[in-house]
């Protein structure tokens, strides 16, 4: 059996999904921004350590407190019913879904008057290369699932560069911790170029990762074609199979099937 002689289901997505992606990527890129130019981009962190954090190991614990902060933003946007951004619903998620927090936009559609996108927060580090460069994304099965169940389906990686250090507490004596974000990016991941991100066929069916989030081009592509990249990334695995490919086929209902 061939690859290219499978009845597959093709997602078609709305004709307006690029200006709605962009909308959401601008959107989101803005508030980070306002919130880093307002000086509502810091983390403190108190602790009973005399000598502050551990800053040499800070990157392994920054993640979840990017996150919060990130998830904290966004529900101070909400609470102004007239913010700018036209942000109007926020929601997190628990920790093994696949992003972090949904974010609702008002936006006038043909059909819809509303944008949901899904974001996946990852933090890297200012100060240390390697911090956070080639994150997971997500499972190859279940992104690939999320474009079948819905072509119009928005997923941003939210890149958030921050930085750490210590300061004495005049008041207590001791050191407190001062992380703070400096830097942003947004990528719709369908867009993500091919060469940009990689599969990792070690967990499950396979983790997307990307090479340098610090990086990252952008190709416009359908969900449909998007569909078929990430066919070839798994395909293209020395540990995966067609028969593999297959099977996760048949179990997510991407092709469809004689009975």
């Amino acid at each position: 059996m061939n690859y290219k002689d499978l009845n597959f289901k093709i997602p078609r997505q709305s004709s307006d999904y690029d200006k709605c992606s962009s909308f959401v990527v601008t959107s989101i890129e803005a508030i980070i921004k306002d919130a880093i130019k307002s000086g509502n981009n810091k983390i403190i962190i108190n602790t009973n350590l005399r000598l502050g954090l551990p800053m040499e190991n800070i990157n392994k614990i920054a993640g979840p407190f990017v996150e919060a902060w990130a998830y904290e933003r966004f529900c101070c946007v909400k609470e102004d019913l007239n913010n700018k951004y036209s942000l109007i619903n926020v929601e997190a998620k628990e920790r093994l879904y696949m992003a972090d927090v949904i974010l609702q936009f008002k936006r006038k559609r043909r059909v819809e008057s509303s944008i949901s996108a899904e974001v996946d927060v990852k933090a890297t580090a200012e100060d240390i290369a390697s911090s956070g460069k080639s994150p997971n994304i997500t499972s190859f099965a279940r992104i690939r699932t999320a474009y079948i169940e819905d072509p119009d389906y928005i997923f941003i990686i939210l890149s958030l560069k921050h930085k750490v250090y210590s300061k004495r507490n005049k008041r207590t004596r001791l050191m407190d911790g001062v992380m703070e974000v400096v830097g942003y990016n947004a990528y719709d991941l369908k867009y993500i170029a091919s060469s940009d991100f990689t599969f990792n066929p070690a967990l499950g069916s396979g983790q997307l990762q990307i090479r340098d989030i610090h990086y990252v081009d952008i190709e416009e592509r359908t969900a449909w074609k998007f569909c078929q990249l990430l066919d070839r990334k798994y395909l293209n695995s020395k540990k995966r199979t067609l028969k593999d490919w297959l099977a996760l086929a048949k179990s997510n209902e991407w092709i469809k099937v004689d009975e």
